[in-house]
């Protein structure tokens, strides 16, 4: 009887023991990663570069020991927040929300999921919750860069910038633009679409401020290929963000502000396996090397002294010399 005793216990720890040990720690410790983007995988802009550093990331691995999946295209918040949660259900152990319109559903799924992980962004509040990590791009580091560059390389000449909506990264990145520019001498022109995701409203925006003289661009959103191809057809130049934008005009796109999220999924994987899932806020900057230039010295003769303008920059701005937004 005992030895029976025994061996129903032994049973019974063995089924609580599967039942509550963390999901990453099971399936042969196979990191099961999905993603949650509105737009698609290969936008040249914020889903791409998401996508992209997960890649990276899964190529470090040993060949079955992770997995990515993803949702494109979820820009209606209730689908969004159906994959989100089918993801959960399913057992990812890290859900990324990689959109600024998803932190509410976040907010309301992820008590529901103690032992998954979410990352969120751009955002910058997780809620209080301890499986919620948060994450932003300090696109104004990258934007004043780049309106002291291109106020230099047009020689104080008219710049033109296409917004898409006027929040997140899309207004810190063009509120650095300017005031960098703006500092370098030039007149800079901004419009906004109200639109992520129309290619005509940003084509519009760009042939406007091209026929007003603008001989430079900047602008962000996966609809910016709209921009490009107007600067590309008119002989103008660009300057891409979030991904690189060379692909689209290589004799056109004179450099791309690039994201690299690795340095911030890197930290929240390591946190994972110690049995953290969140309840930190991280910020792509200069200095974790999440902001990166990629030149487009292929295709364009650049001065080495425009590259070398840019790099002391981000230099003086991680060194805390340089404020790239105008004090309020």
């Amino acid at each position: 009887m005992f030895r029976k005793n025994s061996i129903i216990l032994i049973v019974v720890i063995a089924v609580l023991a599967v039942l509550f040990v963390p999901a990453f720690a099971q399936d042969d410790d196979v990191l099961r990663v999905a993603m949650v983007m509105p737009s698609k995988i290969n936008d040249y802009s914020f889903s791409q570069s998401m996508y992209e550093a997960l890649k990276k990331i899964g190529e470090s691995y040993p060949e079955g020991k992770f997995e990515l999946v993803y949702s494109e295209d979820m820009f209606n918040v209730a689908d969004a927040r159906e994959a989100i949660r089918d993801y959960a259900d399913m057992g990812y152990d890290l859900v990324i929300a990689h959109g600024s319109q998803y932190g509410t559903s976040l907010q309301e799924i992820a008590p529901d999921y103690p032992e998954t992980a979410f990352a969120w962004g751009n955002g910058t509040d997780y809620y209080g919750q301890p499986n919620i990590s948060v994450y932003q791009a300090r696109a104004e580091q990258g934007g004043y860069v780049f309106g002291q560059i291109a106020a230099k390389y047009t020689n104080k000449g008219k710049l033109g910038v296409c917004g898409p909506v006027e929040s997140g990264d899309a207004k810190t990145y063009i509120d650095g633009f300017k005031y960098g520019a703006e500092q370098g001498g030039s007149q800079v022109s901004v419009t906004y679409t109200s639109s992520f995701s129309d290619v005509s409203l940003m084509a519009a925006a760009a042939e406007t401020h091209m026929a007003e003289g603008a001989t430079l661009l900047t602008g962000t959103s996966q609809s910016i290929p709209g921009a490009v191809s107007v600067v590309k057809e008119k002989g103008g130049v660009w300057m891409g963000v979030q991904w690189d934008t060379i692909p689209l005009a290589p004799k056109n796109v004179l450099v791309s502000l690039v994201y690299d999220w690795t340095p911030i999924l890197n930290d929240i994987i390591a946190n994972m396996k110690e049995g953290v899932y969140g309840g930190k806020a991280y910020d792509l900057t200069f200095e974790d090397g999440g902001l990166k230039f990629v030149w487009n010295t292929e295709n364009m003769e650049i001065d080495p002294e425009l590259i070398k303008m840019a790099d002391e920059l981000a230099a003086k701005i991680t060194a805390g010399e340089i404020n790239p937004l105008p004090a309020e």
